[in-house]
């Protein structure tokens, strides 16, 4: 007998006993038919028949299912053992590539950091010789304006001088 029959069967009875209006006796009398149907010899023939079928098929069915799940774990492993290699040259794709943006960036560095020292030191020399010069500048200036200050101050020291020495001598009379 087809399952599909045989679900929509019990299917359509249990929907009649639960529409019914006299469910219970209907309920009953269902039953009692399915009782005997269950009983009849020809139904407990072909259920003898299953079981034994399936006792004859069970261990068939049984090695089979071992057989598959052991050539899907031996499948799974394999795989597993490929994405693990995988992974595995991956990382060493990325170590190296770590590695050489990792000199590159030391080799930018270090351009970067000579630039700035000769720049630095470009401007520290060019800052000396401006210093020196504003240096020279001042003591040039600062000479000169000594020799003068000298001259002023020898010059009143003499007009002074030569006012004391008016002051000193008798006048004519």
């Amino acid at each position: 007998m087809n399952p599909r029959i045989l679900v929509l069967a019990v299917g359509v009875a249990i929907g009649y006993v639960l529409g019914a209006r006299d469910g219970r006796p209907r309920y009953d009398a269902i039953k009692a038919r399915l009782s005997r149907l269950w009983e009849d010899p020809r139904v407990a023939k072909a259920r003898n028949d299953v079981q034994s079928y399936a006792r004859e098929q069970a261990p068939i069915i049984r090695d089979r299912a071992e057989a598959a799940a052991k050539d899907v774990a031996a499948k799974t492993a394999a795989t597993a053992k490929d994405v693990a290699a995988a992974t595995a040259a991956t990382a060493k794709d990325v170590a190296a590539k770590v590695t050489d943006v990792t000199a590159d960036a030391r080799e930018q560095a270090g351009k970067i950091v000579d630039d700035v020292r000769e720049h630095a030191s470009k401007i520290v020399g060019d800052s000396r010789v401006q210093a020196t010069r504003i240096v020279g500048d001042l003591r040039a200036s600062g000479e000169s304006a000594v020799d003068t200050a000298v001259s002023a101050v020898g010059a009143v020291r003499d007009n002074a001088m030569d006012v004391s020495d008016d002051d000193d001598k008798p006048a004519a009379t």
